[in-house]
C-alpha cells in the first residue's frame, strides 16, 4: 500500500514539474513596458483575433495583402517577439539617449527618449541594437 501511494505522488509531482516548465517556455521575453508600448505603436505588426486563436497581420504597404502568420498557441509569442527583433534590428537605432525609430524609406518616423539605464538595456537586448 505504501509503494502505491508513493507511485501516485511520484506521478502527481512529475506532471506537475512538466506543466510548469511547459509554462515557463510558453512565456515571452520580458518586456520594459514604457519604452515597449512607445516603440510597438510604430511597429508593422499587429496581433488580430480570431475564432480559432490568434494571428499577427503585417500591415506594412509593400506586405502582399496584409501578410497573416497563424502560429500556434504555445509559440504565437515567441514568433512575435521573433518579427519585432528583426524589424527592430533594421529600423531602431540609438543616439544619445534617444530611440530613433525609421520608416521603410529610412526617414526619422520618432524619437522616443531612454528614460533609465535598465530600458537602454532592454532595447540593446531586446531589439539587438
Amino acid at each position: 500500500m505504501n509503494v502505491k501511494k508513493a507511485l501516485i505522488f511520484g506521478f502527481f509531482t512529475a506532471f506537475l514539474i512538466l506543466g510548469v516548465l511547459s509554462m515557463q517556455r510558453a512565456m515571452p521575453d520580458p518586456k520594459e513596458d514604457r519604452i515597449y508600448k512607445a516603440i510597438k505603436v510604430y511597429s508593422p505588426y499587429i496581433v488580430e483575433k480570431r475564432i480559432g486563436g490568434l494571428a499577427i497581420v503585417d500591415k506594412r504597404n509593400d506586405a502582399k495583402k496584409d501578410l497573416k502568420e497563424k502560429p500556434n498557441a504555445s509559440d504565437f509569442y515567441h514568433r512575435l517577439d521573433e518579427l519585432e527583433k528583426n524589424w527592430g534590428k533594421e529600423h531602431l537605432k540609438i543616439e544619445n539617449n534617444e530611440v530613433i525609430v525609421t520608416d521603410e524609406n529610412n526617414q526619422t518616423a520618432a524619437k522616443i527618449f531612454i528614460e533609465n539605464q535598465k530600458e537602454l538595456e532592454f532595447v540593446k537586448r531586446f531589439y539587438g541594437i
